[in-house]
């Protein structure tokens, strides 16, 4: 067999071929030699014929190899699945009118050394599929169209964002001081400077710098890191969109997120009912309104408000074994009891709206609703989707929320904010009336992709360490 070449050159791309002759008639041949080249996904060898089927990543086509025609024919008919090949050969359809590439001379590109799953069982492991997604994509179909749908849909996101005058932007990925959302940071260390950084948990506060800075609509699409566990929910690193608005408040960008979510459904899928675990949910603007106490009192049949006393609410905290510390105060404990009773049951898209100060330290207070802020969160079959709000600009009300998160965090709540001075500073320069959104990406593609496990949507996720 000949040396492997450093270089090859294809000049079709399967599916053109596909495409440009599905209307042969059987035992048709044609003109058109084509080079074409990818993986050797099957292969059978009857006597002086074999036949092999070719994925170049864009489609698959039948390699046609008589023996009379087809040089080094034993050396072909004995190579492994998953190698890659490259065919030079006519266009021509069997005699039962399979579309094929005769091969006329072959190169083999690499050589496959682990047996490579053939099409018929795939791999069904999902342990395997996860750390071997370089195979797993190759013999997995719904895979590959999950991320080339993926990629589609944050290309279909950044021009919707654009087409509004929106501006692109990148912000610093080590932050000096953990901020902008209530999450664990991963800690770094940079030598030369002698100082601890943080992967960021958000690039919230950065983005409404440049609002400070004049520009009135911008956004990131980028890894955020948190330091937490692993569920099919949640990845420690993942991709998250945040869009800041001058001039607008959290009714605004509730109606851009819709707008953006119904769009994306109707340009991947060519409707707004999408499939998820087997239902059906219609993602057509407008979505349901509701206060988080609404829905409390919708799924428990129990009142709850910020005056409900705080043995009343640790009461039904204890009746719907929901944890709590004996410093949470009536906010909090609201949260709590909703996040355990109430947010896995909303399937239709619904934005829950007005949360309590106490655990929405960067969202401007209710412009009506004292101790209340205004902030939603979009739920969609049971998931947090995004989280957005009127975002606080008084740097004197920023200072005493931040304090208060401070304090938290000397008491053990590492997920508490600290006080950033900096970013104080900025809001004392003037941050016009904004509102804001972080819409988790992974979150996004599983609901358009219809997939249950965000392991299923991030290409290399993290894994607990491989068993020996």
């Amino acid at each position: 067999m000949a040396e492997i070449p450093y270089r090859y050159a294809p000049d079709n791309k399967i599916e053109n071929l596909v495409e440009k002759h599905s209307g042969l008639e059987a035992g048709q041949e044609t003109s058109d030699v084509v080079t074409v080249a990818g993986r050797l996904m099957l292969r059978r060898v009857q006597g002086k014929l074999a036949f092999g089927t070719l994925d170049d990543g864009s489609g698959r086509i039948q390699l046609f190899a008589p023996s009379k025609v087809t040089p080094d024919f034993e050396d072909f008919c004995n190579l492994n699945l998953g190698d890659w090949i490259g065919i030079n050969g006519a266009v021509m359809t069997t005699k039962r009118g399979e579309l094929s590439v005769r091969v006329e001379s072959w190169s083999l590109l690499a050589e496959a050394r682990r047996p490579f799953p053939d099409k018929w069982h795939g791999m069904t492991d999902t342990d395997t599929r996860y750390r071997q997604r370089y195979v797993d994509l190759w013999v997995t179909e719904e895979a590959r169209k999950a991320f080339q749908t993926r990629s589609r849909m944050i290309s279909l996101t950044r021009s919707f964002l654009e087409n509004l005058g929106a501006m692109e932007v990148e912000t610093p990925i080590f932050h000096p001081i953990p901020g902008g959302a209530n999450a664990r940071p991963f800690v770094t260390h940079h030598n030369a400077l002698d100082l601890d950084l943080y992967l960021r948990v958000a690039p919230e506060l950065y983005l409404k710098r440049l609002t400070v800075a004049g520009f009135d609509k911008v956004f990131e699409i980028g890894r955020v890191f948190r330091n937490e566990g692993l569920s099919t929910r949640h990845n420690p690193e993942f991709t998250m969109l945040e869009f800041y608005q001058a001039y607008a408040d959290y009714e605004d960008i509730m109606a851009l997120v819709e707008e953006l979510v119904e769009h994306l459904a109707i340009q991947l899928t060519g409707s707004t009912i999408l499939e998820i675990e087997g239902r059906a949910i219609d993602v057509a603007k407008p979505w349901r309104r509701a206060t988080m106490t609404e829905l409390v009192q919708e799924s428990i049949g129990v009142s709850v408000d910020l005056d409900t006393p705080l043995k009343q609410l640790r009461d039904i905290a204890d009746k719907h074994e929901v944890a709590y510390k004996d410093d949470y105060g009536p906010g909090k404990l609201i949260l709590e009891i909703y996040e355990k009773t109430t947010e896995s049951s909303l399937w239709d898209p619904v934005y829950v709206t007005d949360y309590p100060v106490e655990v929405s330290p960067l969202a401007r207070e209710h412009r009506t609703i004292e101790g209340m802020t205004e902030r939603f969160e979009a739920i969609v079959a049971g998931k947090e989707l995004c989280n957005g709000f009127s975002e606080l600009i008084d740097p004197e009300q920023q200072r005493l929320r931040f304090e208060e998160q401070a304090s938290q965090n000397e008491l053990g709540d590492d997920e508490a904010m600290v006080v950033d001075e900096d970013y104080l500073r900025a809001l004392e320069y003037g941050l016009p009336p904004t509102g804001g959104v972080g819409i988790g990406i992974d979150r996004l593609a599983m609901l358009i992709t219809g997939v249950s496990s965000i392991r299923d949507v991030v290409l290399f996720p993290t894994l607990r360490p491989e068993q020996k």
